[in-house]
């Protein structure tokens, strides 16, 4: 199959790429992710994928921008769903643990420092956590308010509550806890 007739085939390939790689992610940990496998999965040459992505590196970097951005979309939609400021950071804990056990490679994928430098994400990326760290702020800044607090504990309390969150989810995946304990222990939290 030629380059043309294949690109024309998939009609954008890196994105077939990418969906082949993010699909075979749901059955395996990211250390498993050959690019021959996604090439195969993806109806291509083995050589396609390094023509996109350079190497299996570049690869699963932007499989895990795919999965942050769904991490982030469904923890914004959990949030919006809900209008009282307690519930809504609850709603966000558990949208957070939910990922983490539903998708637990791409939870993996989204916080592996070897592809997403904690202090220097990509320019893909970077946007992404900025908007999950808003999305976290704002939620414990409205739950401050709601509690007559002022936001002097802001930036203390949302990397508190994201890190109890992330040992949640974390908990969950090992089968240290069962996912239907994580929202009492949520709510305990908030009140």
């Amino acid at each position: 199959m030629s380059r043309s007739s294949s690109a024309y085939h998939h009609g954008d390939l890196r994105r077939a790429l990418v969906d082949a790689g993010t699909a075979l992610l749901e059955e395996q940990s990211p250390t498993n992710v050959s690019l021959r496998e996604v090439a195969r999965r993806a109806g291509v040459s083995h050589a396609a994928p390094y023509h996109h992505f350079g190497d299996r590196g570049g690869l699963l970097k932007a499989i895990g921008d795919g999965c942050m951005r769904d991490f982030l979309d469904r923890q914004e939609a959990a949030a919006a769903a809900e209008a009282d400021p307690a519930e809504r950071l609850v709603a966000l804990g558990e949208a957070y643990v939910s990922f983490a056990a539903e998708r637990p490679h791409a939870f993996a994928l989204v916080f592996d420092p070897e592809l997403c430098p904690p202090q220097d994400p990509s320019p893909e990326r970077a946007p992404l956590i900025a908007r999950n760290e808003e999305l976290l702020a704002e939620c414990v800044a409205a739950w401050l308010t709601h509690r007559d607090r002022g936001p002097e504990d802001l930036e203390a309390l949302a990397t508190a509550f994201w890190g109890t969150v992330h040992g949640l989810a974390a908990l969950v995946g090992e089968g240290q806890l069962d996912r239907g304990q994580v929202a009492p222990a949520l709510h305990a939290l908030v009140r």
